[in-house]
């Protein structure tokens, strides 16, 4: 009689230590779950920029792809197409003048939800920055006065120039990795006034960039630019990780199928760069 009671209360106590472990692991689960759902809450650039209204882009003054109107207003091919990825997040969008050298730390910070500027897709950015598809192919050129163009035909010609270049740029890589002199100023506007100011000799900045700022009809009728140094591509930088870079991506292709990525583009003369979505 002891041994049968002695049995049955063993048996109901461990049918208890298992109906307690039981709702322990299932409410392990559900908080397992519900951290879960929160990390992905967090982690989520387009809820967290949905959720405060907002898209920051990071530029520096780069036509043709951002600068100001007459009325102080950012415009540009990259401009405009950022206003149109903010319009399908259903955000405002605001632009920011960054610090090149800092495009990174602008980005870890959160001061910057994007860098939408022209940006060449190079190992550095890649590695740092959850990047979109290239969606503009661009190159790196030398522009001198008109009356030096002859003689600076070949990068050995260029080697007896010295250079203005932006800090942190690909312009910047290009002179480096040719053994260029260079000096290096905050902005590819910069280094083109530096050549027409005869405080350098030449400067390196995208082509793009060059076919809208120098030549005739241009700000700087008398600068033209000569030798390509690099091609490569841009795309849009967003933070390591983040799902924004995909959902820009998505938008590409949107915005290339029904002509507005074309249309933006014809309205800077920049549409021969575009890149197929």
């Amino acid at each position: 009689m002891k041994k049968r009671l002695l049995a049955t209360i063993m048996t109901l106590t461990m049918a208890m230590g298992f109906v307690a472990c039981g709702a322990d692991q299932a409410s392990q689960t559900d908080n397992t779950s519900d951290t879960a759902e929160a990390t992905d809450s967090a982690e989520s650039d387009v809820a967290y920029i949905q959720e405060k209204g907002k898209l920051i882009v990071g530029i520096t003054d780069f036509a043709p792809m951002d600068y100001k109107d007459n009325n102080g207003d950012w415009i540009g091919f990259d401009a405009d197409m950022a206003k149109a990825v903010a319009d399908s997040l259903g955000v405002d969008v605001e632009f920011v003048e960054i610090d090149w050298d800092n495009k990174i730390l602008e980005l870890e910070n959160k001061s910057i939800d994007v860098v939408w500027n022209g940006m060449t897709l190079t190992p550095e950015v890649t590695n740092a920055m959850e990047t979109t598809n290239a969606y503009c192919n661009n190159a790196q050129v030398i522009v001198v006065n008109a009356d030096k163009a002859d003689s600076v035909t070949t990068v050995d010609e260029a080697k007896e120039l010295s250079f203005a270049v932006e800090s942190g740029s690909a312009g910047e890589a290009a002179a480096s990795d040719n053994g260029f002199d260079y000096v290096a100023v905050k902005s590819q506007a910069d280094a083109v006034m530096e050549v027409a100011a005869g405080t350098s000799d030449a400067c390196i900045i995208d082509l793009l960039m060059a076919g809208a700022m120098v030549g005739e009809g241009t700000s700087y009728p008398d600068l033209t630019h000569t030798v390509e140094l690099t091609t490569e591509e841009y795309g849009v930088g967003c933070r390591k990780g983040s799902d924004l870079a995909a959902y820009i991506n998505d938008q590409f292709k949107t915005l290339y199928a029904d002509g507005t990525m074309t249309e933006i583009a014809e309205t800077y003369g920049v549409q021969d760069a575009v890149v197929e979505q």
